[in-house]
């Protein structure tokens, strides 16, 4: 197929055939526009997926922190299937576990008890808000990467064109037009991965910094009903 045939087949009418701009394509920006086509499909995998994870996930601990505040069994409350699937529960076992160590052989010093009761409980926080945040550095990598990596798609595109140019001894649009074409299809599939990513990113990380906030506010609390009880021992 020549140079000429090659932009007339990717055309459908006035619009150009991403497909057959793909197969058209030099091996190189063939591998760019396909590494790009994966990114964005686990992009969109990561959204889908996070969505309806932390969705569950506050659900849960809304749930659990309303029981846990109603029931007089609270201890009850931390089976170990519920440890494990809800972060609030995770939070007030770490308080209630400091709590048991720190008053098994009688009190000897509150404040420092207070203190511990509160440092497992941050920590434990800490922890749920690391691990959610980094299900999202894929998310930022691509975001930051993808455009860059289809910029050196266009380049290669762009090389090609003037290697054609060079070798045709011809600078006209039947020439340099596939390869720019390519080039600037290279570019597009790049942002069309990094728009959703840094988009996401952003609005997951500020669920994320929301969720461990409320995930606090609990933890002061049960800090503060257990510093009530150590002034009772």
């Amino acid at each position: 197929m020549t140079i000429s045939a090659t932009v007339l087949a990717a055309a459908t009418g006035t619009r150009l055939d991403p497909l057959e701009l793909f197969l058209q394509a030099d091996i190189v920006v063939q591998a760019v526009m396909a590494g790009l086509i994966l990114a964005s499909l686990w992009v969109w995998t990561i959204i889908v997926s996070f969505s309806l994870r932390i969705g569950k996930m506050e659900g849960r601990s809304r749930d659990y922190e309303h029981d846990f505040w109603e029931t007089p069994d609270r201890e009850g409350l931390l089976s170990k299937g519920q440890r494990r699937e809800v972060p609030s529960a995770r939070v007030a076992a770490a308080g209630l576990d400091e709590w048991k160590k720190s008053t098994s052989g009688g009190v000897r010093d509150k404040a420092a008890a207070r203190e511990r009761i509160g440092a497992a409980m941050e920590g434990q926080v800490a922890h749920e808000a690391d691990e959610l945040a980094s299900r999202l550095n894929f998310l930022a990598t691509t975001g930051s990467v993808a455009p860059f990596v289809g910029l050196f798609g266009t380049v290669w595109g762009i090389m090609n064109s003037f290697f054609q140019i060079g070798a045709q001894e011809s600078s006209s649009l039947a020439v340099v037009a596939p390869g720019i074409s390519e080039a600037l299809f290279a570019t597009a599939i790049g942002l069309f991965a990094a728009i959703p990513a840094v988009i996401a990113y952003n609005r997951f990380s500020n669920r994320v910094n929301r969720y461990e906030a409320k995930l606090q506010r609990f933890a002061d609390k049960v800090h503060a009903g257990l510093s009530r009880e150590l002034d009772k021992a």
